[in-house]
């Protein structure tokens, strides 16, 4: 095969691929492999461009003829910060013409960094479901041995048994309920809304159907800022879960003020989204929140205080979801509080 003609199938497979000739330096490299190790490798010895003591071990063992097992490498690349790749070398025999006449060895890369990060959060997500449920399934079971037993004939225990199974069964529930929406938003992220959205109507009816629940705890709802049609493109529906999870957690965690303000205000020029935008804050007077948990608020199941939550009624997922909501209109969310003065969770998302 031409040189020329063994470039081109190179540079068309999808990972980095080095040829690492019998003399130990990059007889070719494809596209891919330029980008990940530099323009200038070709004819360079591949110890000066991969200075990793296993990766020359198995390069060694393929120049001999030998297969060796796949090398797991961790390195920092240009542009790309630290990268973890796993490399396959399979020996090349000599080939009467072109560049292959002698001896070589192919070194194939695969970026298995997203593959290991995407396989770690999976067990956390597993493993964090499972602990959620156990709690109020350890719980449902208990109460149903004890009134099947001691708790048969007592009138009094039985119905506050049924009462906390009933708490904790809502609570599996909402869980259920939760991780659903979750998956739904991640599912949808990459495709953005088209319909016309009044944020105007949207909040209108997320303040009067949290009304009753802002009464009860006390908590003045306020709604200020700009008035009128102020349209987005988005999904109702979404929009409406994002501003109900925020105001409702404001009251719920940060009621002690006695009011939460819902303030809306029109950007000329967002640089980020570049362009005109609507800036949604939903501003408490509580407690405020240590700044060493703001970095981690919209992990799933990240609670600043576990107990509290749970007594509220929370699944640690709320802010998880706003924040997928939020990407998926391509709009921007933040969360700023000063412990002992309140916070305020805004939500920007693009005009029009």
């Amino acid at each position: 095969m031409a040189d020329s003609s063994l470039r081109a199938v190179l540079d068309a497979l999808p990972h980095a691929v080095l040829l690492i000739g019998i003399d130990e330096r990059v007889a070719l490299a494809n596209a891919g492999a330029r980008r990940m190790l530099g323009e200038q490798i070709i004819g360079k010895p591949y110890v000066t461009v991969l200075r990793q003591p296993g990766f020359g071990v198995a390069v060694g063992a393929a120049l001999r003829g030998a297969r060796p097992e796949p090398v797991r490498l961790r390195f920092s690349t240009p542009g790309q910060g630290e990268t973890i790749q796993m490399v396959t070398l399979v020996p090349l025999p000599p080939a009467p013409e072109g560049p292959l006449q002698r001896p070589s060895a192919l070194a194939s890369f695969e970026d298995v960094g997203a593959l290991e990060e995407a396989e770690a959060m999976r067990r956390d997500f597993v493993a964090n479901v499972s602990h959620e449920l156990r709690t109020p399934l350890t719980a449902l079971m208990g109460f149903i041995e004890t009134l099947r037993s001691s708790a048969r004939d007592d009138p009094a225990a039985r119905d506050r048994f049924l009462s906390i199974m009933e708490r904790e069964a809502a609570r599996m529930n909402r869980l259920v309920g939760d991780l659903l929406s979750l998956s739904r938003v991640e599912s949808e992220e990459r495709v953005r809304p088209t319909t016309q959205v009044d944020l105007s109507l949207v909040l209108r009816s997320v303040v009067q159907n949290l009304g009753q629940v802002a009464e009860d705890s006390g908590v003045a709802l306020i709604r200020e800022g700009e008035e009128g049609a102020l349209t987005v493109r988005g999904d109702p529906d979404q929009l409406t879960q994002v501003f109900s999870n925020l105001v409702e957690n404001a009251v719920k965690y940060g009621g002690q003020g006695g009011e939460v303000r819902i303030r809306i205000g029109a950007i000329a020029h967002e640089p980020v989204l570049r362009g005109a935008a609507y800036k949604i804050d939903v501003i408490d007077k509580g407690e405020g929140i240590d700044p060493q948990h703001l970095p981690r608020l919209t992990e799933r199941f990240y609670r600043v205080d576990t107990h509290r939550s749970r007594e509220k009624g929370g699944t640690g997922l709320g802010l998880a979801i706003v924040k997928h909501i939020v990407a998926r209109h391509r709009g921007r969310f933040r969360i700023q509080s000063e412990q002992g003065k309140g916070s305020c969770f805004s939500v920007i998302l693009p005009a029009g």
